[in-house]
């Protein structure tokens, strides 16, 4: 694993750019891609339990789990497996690291009412960044992992990249269109999962009338991030209407 990321930074060195194509033609088979992805993310994970502190209330990580194992459960790749941790924090925030481990602040499960079909588009738009490949994109884009010696473990090169880029790195938004493509897909999931296919239009409404200060307290830089929820409801609806 050590020698994979190794050969890729020597490869590419800093022009290792969405270069999701080489990361799977170097691992083989789809299901090897998948299950390196996995790898990465789970160390990642590992390191972020070391950052954040999880919130293991059992009541708000039943909702999570059990909307979560619904939507994981209608995602066409089988092979994709998710898993789902609450973590406290001051302001509404979620992302997704490689191999689906999706973390979501206990605030934004709050700014949900922890309704289970607003909370599910919520997940699903996290789902999405992984299953589209955004999320392993963002890691491997990133050019710290270039940096890596032949002598340094896989983990200790992932730790180091995380403390050195932060959370708040894993925390920012994609682009526009990545940002929308995750609405999409996860619209979709929402409705196959069974919850209500309106919900994550009723989600963005109400959130867009909710005041906002300069420093977005409330919203918190999770949602200011994101494309404006004009653009997010437009877009929403007339997938429906489809």
């Amino acid at each position: 694993m050590g020698k994979l990321f190794y050969n890729l930074g020597k490869k590419l060195g800093p022009k290792l750019r969405r270069a999701k194509w080489l990361w799977q033609s170097i691992a083989g088979t789809e299901a090897d891609a998948i299950r390196l992805e996995h790898e990465v993310g789970r160390d990642l994970a590992r390191e972020i339990g070391s950052q954040l502190q999880l919130d293991p209330q059992p009541p708000a990580a039943h909702i999570l789990r059990q909307v979560g194992s619904s939507l994981a459960a209608c995602a066409a790749n089988k092979r994709r497996t998710f898993t789902f941790e609450i973590v406290k924090g001051p302001e509404p925030n979620a992302f997704a690291l490689p191999g689906g481990f999706i973390f979501i602040t206990r605030s934004l499960l709050e700014l949900c009412e922890q309704n289970p079909d607003e909370l599910a588009f919520i997940i699903a738009h996290e789902m999405a960044h992984v299953i589209r490949g955004h999320a392993m994109d963002r890691f491997i884009s990133n050019s710290a992992i270039a940096l890596g010696s032949r002598a340094a473990p896989i983990r200790g090169l992932i730790a180091h990249w995380l403390r050195t880029v932060g959370v708040k790195f894993l925390e920012s938004a994609y682009s526009q269109d990545l940002e929308f493509e995750a609405d999409t897909l996860g619209a979709r999931l929402t409705a196959a999962a069974g919850y209500d296919p309106k919900a994550p239009a009723k989600l963005l409404s109400r959130l867009a009338k909710l005041p906002r200060s300069a420093n977005h307290t409330g919203l918190g830089s999770y949602f200011s991030s994101h494309p404006p929820f004009d653009l997010r409801i437009e877009r929403v609806n007339r997938l429906l209407n489809q």
